[in-house]
Formats: C-alpha cells, sequence, structure tokens
C-alpha cells in the first residue's frame, strides 16, 4: 500500500500563530459578521484568512478575491513566510470544550478517494457529494501554488495502536486560536513509518470480517471537507491527462494533506447539522411538513422550538427531510441553509425562516454503515460544532 505519503509541510516561519490560524472556509455561511472580525483581526499580518476563500462571500466578485489569494500565496512564498517540515507527520492536539483531540497530519494519495456512491475506494466520501459544488472550488484550486487543508479523515482503531506507535519529537507550535477555538498544540512525529504501517495494519482482513462482517478495505472515511477533497480530486483528475506516467508518480498534485483523527477519540463529539429554511412562509413550512418515527427533532420558528417525531434510521430522515425541503423551496421559493449548534438557529429564525434541529448520528457503527450502505445524505453530521473545526494552520505545495 502507498495511500499514505509523509508529505512537506510549511509553516509560517515567524508569524503571530494565533493571527495566522483561522477557521474552516465552509463555516458561519450565514454570518458574516464573524468573518467581518476574522478579517479585522487579522489585518496587516500574515495570515491563512488571505490565502482561503469563505464561502460566505462565494457569490461576491469571486473572481477578483480568487486572484488576490492566488498572488498572496506567491507573495508569501517569495517572501520566506514559510519554512518547511521534511521528513515526519505532524500530531496535532485540539482542546475544546468537549476535551483534547488528537490527529496526524500527513498526505493520501488521491489515486486511492473516490467520492462515488458505490466506490470500494480505500478513503471513501461519507456523505453524498454536490457536484454543483465542485467547479466553483476547482476556480479557486486550480492555480493555487499550495493547499491548506481543513480536511479530517476518520480512521477505525478502537485499540488506539496508531497513536500509541507515536514517537514525539519537537514542539512545532502552541497557542491559543482565535474566536473560542481553544487551544492547538503540533509536534513533530520522529517515525512517520512505523506509524503509516500501524495505519495500514487497521485494514487486515482479519480486522475487517471482525468489524464490518466483510472483507472489504476501508482505510479512512471522510469526516470533514468532503467537497474541499473532491475538489483536490478534481483537480488532479484534469491535470494528470497532461503528465507522462513518471510525473504522475510523485506529482505534488497528486497528494492532499489531510488530518487523520481516531473515530473513537474521546473529544471527538459527532453533532448533527441543522437546516435552516430562509422562507417568508415559515409557519406553512411546519405545517407541511409531515415527519413520523422515534427520534425526535424540533422545528424551529421566530427563536422558538417545538418537538417533532423523526425516523430512528437518521439518515434516511435526514433524505426525507431534505426532499421535502427541495419541494418546499421549489414551489414557494427561499433557501436552504446549513447551520452547526442550536442557539445559532434560534437566533437566524428570530427575523423570519424556520429550522428544523436534527439529532446526532451514533459513532459506534459508522465505519460498518459506510461500507454496508454507502454514502450518508449531505451534512448528515459534523464532528463538533463550528469553533471545533480544523483551523488553517499546515500548508503543502501542490505544483
Amino acid at each position: 500500500m502507498k495511500t499514505v505519503k509523509i508529505p512537506e509541510i510549511l509553516l509560517p516561519a515567524n508569524a503571530d500563530m494565533q493571527k495566522w490560524a483561522v477557521n474552516a472556509c465552509d463555516q458561519y455561511t450565514s454570518d458574516a459578521e464573524y468573518w467581518q472580525n476574522v478579517e479585522k483581526e487579522t489585518a496587516g499580518s500574515p495570515s491563512a484568512f488571505n490565502l482561503i476563500f469563505p464561502e460566505i462571500y462565494l457569490k461576491d466578485k469571486p473572481e477578483q478575491r480568487i486572484a488576490q489569494v492566488n498572488k498572496t500565496m506567491r507573495d508569501y512564498i517569495a517572501g520566506g513566510v514559510f519554512k518547511t517540515v521534511k521528513d515526519g507527520f505532524i500530531l496535532v492536539e485540539r482542546t475544546t470544550p468537549a476535551g483534547t483531540r488528537t490527529g496526524i497530519v500527513l498526505s493520501v494519495d488521491l489515486e486511492d478517494y473516490s467520492f462515488e456512491k458505490e466506490t470500494k475506494a480505500l478513503i471513501r466520501s461519507t456523505e453524498a457529494t454536490i457536484l454543483e459544488r465542485i467547479p466553483p472550488r476547482v476556480e479557486i484550486r486550480k492555480n493555487a501554488e499550495i493547499e491548506l487543508p481543513h480536511v479530517m479523515l476518520l480512521y477505525d482503531d478502537k485499540a488506539n495502536s496508531v497513536l500509541k506507535s507515536v514517537k514525539r519529537g519537537e514542539v512545532l507550535y502552541d497557542f491559543d486560536l482565535l474566536f473560542n477555538g481553544g487551544h492547538v498544540k503540533g509536534t513533530y512525529i520522529n517515525n512517520p513509518k512505523e506509524v503509516t504501517d500501524a495505519l495500514y495494519a487497521l485494514t487486515d482482513e482479519r480486522n475487517a470480517l471482525a468489524k464490518y462482517g466483510s472483507a472489504e478495505k476501508l482505510l479512512f472515511a471522510v469526516g470533514d471537507g468532503n467537497h474541499s477533497l473532491a475538489t483536490a480530486k478534481t483537480c488532479w483528475e484534469n491535470l494528470k491527462m497532461s503528465l507522462t506516467e513518471e510525473q504522475r508518480e510523485n506529482h505534488p498534485a497528486r497528494f492532499a494533506l489531510v488530518e487523520a483523527v481516531n473515530i473513537y477519540d474521546k473529544a471527538l463529539n459527532f453533532e448533527p447539522i441543522h437546516r435552516l429554511v430562509k422562507t417568508d412562509k415559515p409557519e406553512l413550512f411546519a405545517e407541511n411538513l409531515k415527519t413520523s418515527g422515534g427520534e425526535t427533532a424540533y422545528i424551529v420558528i421566530n427563536g422558538k422550538k417545538r418537538k417533532i417525531p423523526f425516523n430512528c434510521e437518521i439518515p434516511q430522515g435526514i433524505r426525507e427531510l431534505d426532499d421535502y425541503i427541495s419541494q418546499f423551496i421549489k414551489q414557494y421559493g427561499g433557501e436552504v441553509d446549513y447551520v452547526h449548534g442550536e442557539e445559532e438557529l434560534k437566533e437566524f429564525t428570530v427575523n423570519g425562516g424556520a429550522g428544523v434541529l436534527l439529532p446526532a448520528i451514533e459513532k459506534d457503527n459508522f465505519f460498518k454503515t459506510v461500507v454496508c450502505g454507502g454514502n450518508l445524505p449531505r451534512k448528515t453530521f459534523s464532528m463538533g460544532e463550528g469553533n471545533d473545526k480544523r483551523y488553517y494552520i499546515e500548508a503543502k505545495f501542490i505544483k
């Protein structure tokens, strides 16, 4: 297997790390004030904010913003903003209200990843990929010199064998994150080969039969950043057609930088992603919504929630809800957004619209569900709330 690759990782050489690290671009997509505060806080300093494209701005002169991002990347590279970390992984310890989550920053081969529903690839998406979301992200990535990942991959390791294999080296960063993001510490991993072998051992046939009732191999399931990884895959597929076989072998765009996290990490909480329907007919939306089952969800209108029944098979219940939302918008107009956190959803409905607070899925049978049933509906779960997400810190060349 060669799915996992030891990357050359870029880190800021002398930046104020608190101003460098910013939250994932797909967070706070209904909260312009959050991103305005990020821009204000990081102004005048080297920051990952200047190298990413927050999705809230996708409809706001995107060509101009993309060009500026690409220029800033070149300026940072030429200006010595980055230093290179070679021949190792980075152990990331992220402290949030849920505890300290531990991940490993490494590279994966995009040839071993697929977002197709029935795929048997070693790295798989866990939710339905919305193909329409990929082209604008390709425009952002295709001329970029580097990538900064918010992709988090999950691996299935109840015995915690992978982290037990880690040998720690130098502490590379250790600081508090902006806007109540908690604390993050990054430590150089001295023995990436042994850690890689421990990851590969998880796909051993005997382990797979015991866990999933199938000899099918699944190394990583995408936890966060599915559309970003799908974009990286699309860009690689487009690029490799112009390369020779030899060039394809080690081209930097073939490998994506990610953080890998054990699904059994005690600080890794699976949170529901709630639905916000921006409509001037919230009462009609609630009146026409028909749900049933032994689980519980809530309709939220004007900041107040009301209990409704929900399908015990939560992914199927979400499919049914999303179908209803799609039909409602088609008939009456409006727009859907996806919100992390109950209080945020309540607040967004105070001035109109309707929300649906969803129940969380269980993570114990998560890998088995993916192996046996394929992709979950889009935006079924989130690993923590908005401020628990992976902040952009590390980077990697893709050209």
